[in-house]
């Protein structure tokens, strides 16, 4: 089953956060992201531009409304994602629980959603080839 993680973090100044600090964050979305790389597990990961450059396309009586901004003003913005290729929700938990959230010193949340695979949408069914290794507990 593919899940995705949704990094939601306070963008707050990153100039606030020391070098080490940040460093630490990288390295250890490095480390998530070799290690699902190489159980075969990593669909995909990105980060997220801030929310300050954020387009919201609304359809209002039949018209295409852009504005800038993001959706909903809340006091955590979406930072990234990950997909992985997870056997069931507990693994799905543990990766979720080895992604950092933390930005500019606020810890964050990781929320977890299980894909839907269309039907009929190739792309919606690709799966990563998924080496078997040691669990997930290792």
């Amino acid at each position: 089953m593919r899940y995705m993680m949704l990094i939601y973090t306070k963008e707050g100044d990153l100039s606030q956060m020391s070098p080490e600090a940040a460093q630490k964050i990288r390295d250890a979305h490095a480390a998530v992201m070799r290690e699902t790389r190489e159980r075969g597990m990593l669909v995909a990961v990105n980060g997220l531009g801030r929310t300050n450059t954020a387009t919201t396309v609304r359809l209002e009586a039949g018209k295409v409304l852009a504005t800038d901004g993001p959706f909903a003003e809340t006091k955590e913005q979406l930072a990234g994602y990950y997909v992985l290729d997870c056997v069931d929700l507990d693994e799905a938990i543990y990766w979720a629980g080895r992604i950092p959230s933390t930005c500019g010193g606020a810890q964050g949340s990781i929320e977890i959603r299980q894909l839907v695979e269309f039907e009929g949408v190739p792309e919606s069914v690709l799966k990563p080839h998924r080496v078997v290794a040691a669990s997930a507990a290792d």
